[in-house]
C-alpha cells in the first residue's frame, strides 16, 4: 500500500474518532419528544383549551429547570377537532414522522382516545390519555401501553351513589350521550346499579342534539329523584336549561365530571344554581380542609397558571398538567427506551399529582381511586363542596 493511500485512509480513520463521540454526545443531548393529541376547535374545545394550558405550564416549568435529565422536552401538537378520524391521523403522524418517546393527550374526548389505543399499542409507544373513559385502558392485558390520568366511571358512579345514599334516593335516570364516554357510563352504570340497590332508567341522546325535551319529559313522569347527565358537549347546557324549563328543579340535577366548566356553568344562565357534579377535588381546593395535602398543591398551580394565562384554570388544566409531569418521571427512568418508559409509569406509585395521588400497577392503568371523587355545587357564581 502506497504511502499516500496511508495517509488517506489514516485521515479518514481519525475523522471517523472524532465524529463518533460527537454524535454520541447530540444523542445524549437529543431532547425527549412528547406528541400531543387535543381538541382546540369542535365540540370539545371548551376542554381542550383548557387542557392544552395545562401542558403548556408543565413544559415549561420543566424546561426552565434544565429539562429532564439535562434534556428538553420538544411538544409536537395537533389538534384533533374533536374528529376520531382526524385523531387516528394526527397520531399515526406522532408515530411515523415525529416518532415521539411517549403520546400525551387523547383529543380530550373518550371516542377520540379509544381510537387512538390501537395505533399506539400496534406501535409499542407509551401513552398517557388525559380522558375519561374506562375502557380507554381496560381490559389491561390488551392495553399494556396505556395509562390514564383520570378517574374511571365506575369510580364516579360509586361515589356518586354514596351521595344518592345519604340523600335517600333509590330511583336515578341516566342521561348519557352517544359517545364512548356516554356509553362507558351507562356500561358502568348497569353494574353499578344493582350493587348499590338503584333503579336506573337510561335515556340516549346524540353530543350535537339541541333538544333533549322528549327525554325529559319521559323522566320527569318517572319516579326518579335524580338525574345524571353524562357527556362533555354543549348539549349538556341545553340539560341544564330545559330540565329548569320543565320544573325538574325538585329532582337533583347532576352532571359527571366530565362538565366541571364554569363558562358551561355560565352558559346556562341561572339555570344552574344549585346543580350537583361529580368532580375530583380540584375545582374546590380552597373549600378543602387545611389537613387535605391537596389544598396547597392545587393552590400553587392556581397562582402560576394565573400569571401565565390571566385566567383561572379548571379541572381538565390538573388532568393534562398531572400527566406531563408523570411522562416527566417515567422519561427521567426509563431514557429513549419505550418499554423502560412503560415499566416505569407501571411502577409509578403515589405520584404526588394537583389532581390526587396516583398509584399504578400491572393491572391497574388509572391511578385514582372513588376516594378521589366529590360531590360539588354550583352556587353563587362558582364551585362549592358538597356535603354528601
Amino acid at each position: 500500500m502506497s504511502v499516500r493511500r496511508k495517509l488517506i485512509i489514516t485521515t479518514i480513520v481519525a475523522g471517523l474518532a472524532t465524529l463518533a463521540p460527537a454524535a454520541a454526545m447530540a444523542q445524549a443531548n437529543a431532547p425527549f419528544k412528547i406528541g400531543t393529541v387535543l381538541s382546540v376547535t369542535g365540540p370539545g374545545a371548551f376542554l381542550g383549551d383548557h387542557m392544552k394550558r395545562g401542558m403548556e405550564l408543565a413544559i415549561d416549568e420543566i424546561n426552565a429547570k434544565g429539562g429532564i435529565n439535562g434534556r428538553k422536552i420538544e411538544w409536537v401538537f395537533y389538534d384533533a377537532e374533536t374528529q376520531a378520524s382526524k385523531a387516528v391521523t394526527a397520531t399515526r403522524r406522532l408515530i411515523e414522522d415525529d416518532k415521539v418517546d411517549i403520546i400525551v393527550g387523547g383529543g380530550n374526548a373518550s371516542g377520540l382516545a379509544l381510537a387512538m389505543v390501537p395505533l399506539v399499542e400496534k406501535a409499542q409507544l407509551p401513552f398517557i390519555s388525559t380522558e375519561g373513559s374506562m375502557q380507554i385502558v381496560n381490559p389491561v392485558a390488551e392495553r399494556k401501553w396505556t395509562f390514564k390520568s383520570t378517574l374511571d366511571d365506575d369510580k364516579v358512579l360509586e361515589r356518586a351513589a354514596d351521595s344518592f345514599a345519604k340523600r335517600g334516593i333509590t330511583s336515578v335516570a341516566l342521561l348519557y350521550d352517544s359517545s364512548g364516554f356516554g356509553q362507558s357510563a351507562k356500561e358502568q352504570m348497569e353494574k353499578v346499579a344493582p350493587k348499590r340497590g338503584l333503579k336506573v332508567i337510561y335515556e340516549t341522546f346524540n353530543p350535537g342534539d339541541t333538544d333533549l325535551t322528549a327525554q325529559l319529559s319521559r323522566i320527569k313522569a318517572s319516579d326518579a329523584k335524580a338525574i345524571i347527565c353524562w357527556t362533555i358537549t354543549p348539549a349538556g347546557v341545553v340539560f341544564i336549561k330545559q330540565a329548569k324549563q320543565l320544573g325538574l328543579s325538585d329532582r337533583v340535577i347532576m352532571h359527571s365530571y366530565g362538565f366541571v366548566d364554569d363558562r358551561y356553568m355560565k352558559q346556562a344562565e341561572g339555570a344552574a344554581e344549585g346543580i350537583d357534579l361529580m368532580s375530583q377535588k380540584f375545582p374546590v381546593g380552597t373549600d378543602l380542609p387545611a389537613t387535605d395535602p391537596l389544598k396547597q398543591r392545587i393552590a400553587d398551580i392556581t397562582a402560576r397558571f394565573e400569571k401565565k394565562f390571566n385566567t383561572k384554570p379548571n379541572q381538565f388544566v390538573a388532568q393534562t398538567y398531572d400527566a406531563i409531569y408523570m411522562a416527566s418521571d417515567a422519561l427521567a427512568k426509563g431514557g429513549k427506551d419505550k418499554d423502560k418508559i412503560r415499566v416505569a409509569l407501571e411502577e409509578m406509585k403515589d405520584f404526588k399529582g394537583v389532581g390526587g395521588n396516583f398509584s399504578f400497577s400491572p393491572t391497574t392503568h388509572s391511578g385514582l381511586t372513588k376516594d378521589d371523587a366529590v360531590v360539588i355545587t354550583w352556587r353563587d357564581n362558582g364551585w362549592h363542596l358538597a356535603n354528601y
